[in-house]
Parts: C-alpha cells; structure tokens; sequence
C-alpha cells in the first residue's frame, strides 16, 4: 500500500510551533493550493485549504524559515483522524503529516518581488539529519562544469 502526497501552495498564515509533553517540536500551518482549470471551458480556477503538520527537526525549520504567504512544496502522507467536539458530536479531519519541506520561490530582496523556483533546499525529519540540496562545494563565480577533451575519439565500448 502507498501514502504519499506532494503539494506545492502558499501558507495562510505563520507556522505555529508547540511541544509536546515530551519535548518534541510539532509546527502546524495550512496550505492554499490551487486545483487544476476546470477543463476546457475555462472554468474557474479552486483553492483548497490543506492542513500540514510537521514534527521535530522538519517543525523547526518550518517555523524558522517561512511565514504567511510563503510559497513552499510540502511532501508526506494523508492522515484521516477521528475525533469528539466539545458538544460531543464524532468529527473526522484530514491533513498531511510532512516528511519534506522544501523552499518553493527563491530569496526574497527589499523591495523585490518573490520569484519562483524549484525547489532548492528541504529539510526531512524522516530519513535525513540536515538540510540539503541548496548548498555546493563550487566556489563563487566558477562553474561546476568542466569541458572535456576529445581524446583519441575511440568510445570504451
């Protein structure tokens, strides 16, 4: 069986980071993500309204690095939870528990405006113990790239 979910939407407002009793971060924030057109019509263009969660190290970074109207790619799996309101009616919710979070526009400069991008940097509680995919060994103003020379022109094969 597979439960995987990838979004990519704006947050509608600040994370809010809270502990559990036993110490361990859990950021809680909501998505607009924006449906595909209605086909060929024209239709109008949908939002829905997605409820993340993050935990521990991935709940850390979300609350340090993005802010309401952040442009981010969430990945993780559905989450359906049951639960009794306070006048004892059974309610049930969605929401997506993140395992990825990555940076979905670039940096944003005084006065500019955001750009989009893909998705560069990430952090992931579930596998991973760091940040990654933004940074390089390249220094600044070389290229990654190196021309190679034709050699005797023979291939290996």
């Amino acid at each position: 069986m597979l439960n995987h979910i990838t979004l990519m939407g704006r947050l509608t407002r600040d994370p809010e980071l809270r502990y559990t009793q036993s110490q361990i971060p859990v950021a809680s924030f909501s998505l607009a993500v924006d449906r595909d057109y209605g086909g060929r019509d024209g239709g109008e263009r949908q939002t829905d309204f997605i409820d993340i969660v993050a935990w521990r190290q991935t709940a850390e970074f979300v609350s340090k690095y993005f802010t309401k109207g952040s442009l981010v790619a969430v990945s993780g799996r559905l989450q359906i939870r049951d639960w009794t309101d306070r006048d004892g009616n059974k309610r049930r919710s969605a929401e997506v528990v993140a395992d990825n979070v990555y940076f979905g526009e670039s940096k944003r400069r005084d006065g500019d405006a955001p750009r989009s991008a893909e998705p560069r940097e990430s952090y992931g509680g579930s596998n991973s113990g760091s940040a990654y995919g933004g940074y390089s060994d390249v220094p600044k103003g070389e290229s990654a790239f190196a021309e190679l020379d034709d050699g005797d022109g023979e291939l290996p094969f």
